[in-house]
């Protein structure tokens, strides 16, 4: 399953502070991020258990050439119009400077804990990109979780 964060900010969220606020809600991941001078580009939260970790990427519109996958998610967007957020979505994902996506892997040892997981590391980044996250299958959030839009 897949999650992600869409940033109108380019600044990258801090991956210490990510797994700070982890721990603090009592979910003790062993991150593994790795990155270059743009901030970091990849990572990966090993759960309590074991089992295939969760992975993370971050990708920089301007430096990853993302326009043509943020255009097809507004145009998706654009089609929804059941939702009337449908038109202040679609432009806040025009508007994205960085995508965060995040992987459940289907192999969590315990599937309910690892999707709390992802919940919460979408929320966060969202929250401190000011941004907004999707969830496959599931729908549109804001960084608080609201549901903005419901996936069918």
């Amino acid at each position: 399953m897949w999650y992600r964060v869409f940033a109108p900010t380019l600044t990258a969220v801090s991956p210490t502070k990510l797994t700070e606020h982890l721990h603090s809600h009592g979910w003790s991941v062993v991150p593994h991020f790795k990155g270059d001078d743009l901030g970091w580009t990849g990572g990966e939260l090993h759960l309590p258990g074991g089992g295939t970790p969760l992975l993370l990427a971050r990708y920089l519109t301007k430096e990853d050439n993302l326009r043509a996958d943020l255009n097809a998610y507004a145009a998706e967007l654009e089609t929804l119009t059941y939702s009337p957020n449908h038109l202040p979505l679609m432009e806040q994902v025009i508007q994205t400077q960085q995508l965060i996506t995040i992987r459940k892997p289907l192999d969590t040892l315990n599937d309910a804990v690892a999707e709390d997981i992802c919940i919460a590391v979408c929320r966060y980044l969202a929250l401190a990109s000011v941004g907004i996250y999707q969830i496959d299958g599931a729908g549109w959030f804001a960084a608080d979780g609201t549901e903005l839009i419901h996936e069918y």
